[in-house]
């Protein structure tokens, strides 16, 4: 299996928001709510940020690792955010959830982890060992979405079912895709997914292959979802998967398949995701705050900014590609947030 390196920063995606706030952070944060400020005790958070609680100035940084899938929602989120507040600068990697959560998150490198899943028990246990208490803030619903080549001409009808992906990506996966389906070419399947740090290879192979780590390891593996779009469009015998945000950015360069969860095709939408038809591969995404981050007031704003904007349509679907929270949901992660942030600063 060919994976991307994990060890350093240097070896994963990084964005230090700054970078992007001339391009279109002004334009982003123009339809967006705002914060609301309020003074805050100073405290000390796993970041190295110096909060500003007094007055209606925020500054200090802000560290965050993790999925891969929620990057480019997080991205969004931080450029308004920063557009509001050029004081604060937050700086983003692309490491996969699990790699987020054990290399950066746990020991207290990092404020927030995003994450494709939930977080694992064992998880759990390094940052309880490490005195970090994850606070779990539901983002947004994701339609995980299986593409293949556009001169893919063999998959007639352009849907799967949950078998035929488990004879593709299971632990003794198919060699030639005339294996999975009768008619379909004698030529070899040339995979690309997410690497074994990723939320979304977690998520794929418990739904898909039934088990966890129930995954072949003959395919081209990469935290990187746009390598996924690139390989997949090189070779007309490719498939790949990867969160819906990125083909709904780049939706003339591959093609998206349906899948058949037993009750028929259904194509991956932000509408088949938001009303429960595309089963089993819409799943929830999220990020987790250190609780003793949110000591610190600007990472306090800044965590409540990202619960406000995942209710923002035109951003979490128009502008990312994913499907915003309801009106209920915000309400229930918000009041979690908000008992967090009490206890963090008391």
């Amino acid at each position: 299996m060919t994976d991307d390196p994990n060890g350093g920063r240097s070896a994963f995606e990084s964005s230090s928001r700054r970078r992007f706030l001339l391009s279109g952070a002004a334009l982003a944060a123009g339809g967006l709510a705002g914060c609301t400020e309020t003074p805050g005790n100073g405290g000390n958070g796993n970041g190295n940020g110096n909060g500003n609680g007094g007055g209606d100035t925020l500054s200090g940084d802000i560290a965050i690792a993790g999925s891969s899938t929620v990057f480019p929602l997080m991205e969004a989120v931080a450029a308004a955010f920063e557009s509001e507040h050029p004081e604060v600068s937050t700086d983003i990697s692309s490491t996969g959830s699990g790699g987020g959560f054990s290399n950066f998150f746990c020991p207290g490198q990092t404020d927030f982890n995003n994450a494709s899943r939930p977080i694992k028990e064992e998880e759990q246990q390094l940052c309880s060992d490490n005195g970090v208490e994850p606070v779990e803030l539901q983002a947004a619903t994701d339609a995980l979405t299986v593409v293949v080549n556009n001169d893919n001409e063999f998959i007639e009808d352009g849907c799967v079912t949950i078998d035929e992906l488990n004879q593709i990506w299971g632990e003794d996966a198919a060699e030639t895709w005339s294996e999975v389906r009768d008619g379909w070419p004698d030529e070899e399947i040339e995979r690309y997914g997410a690497a074994e740090t990723s939320g979304t290879f977690d998520y794929f192979t418990e739904t898909v292959n039934g088990e966890s780590g129930a995954h072949t390891d003959d395919y081209q593996a990469t935290e990187r979802d746009n390598t996924i779009v690139q390989g997949v469009k090189g070779s007309q015998y490719a498939i790949g998967y990867f969160g819906f945000s990125y083909y709904f950015n780049n939706p003339d360069q591959v093609t998206a398949l349906k899948v058949d969860g037993g009750d028929g095709c259904v194509e991956p939408s932000l509408d088949t995701a938001s009303n429960g038809e595309y089963t089993p591969l819409s799943r929830p995404l999220f990020t987790y705050a250190a609780k003793s981050s949110l000591a610190e007031e600007h990472v306090a704003e800044f965590a409540r900014f990202f619960v406000e904007q995942a209710g923002n349509e035109e951003l979490v679907a128009g502008q990312v590609g994913y499907v915003p929270l309801t009106d209920e949901q915000q309400s229930e992660v918000m009041e979690r947030l908000e008992t967090a942030i009490q206890e963090a600063q008391n």
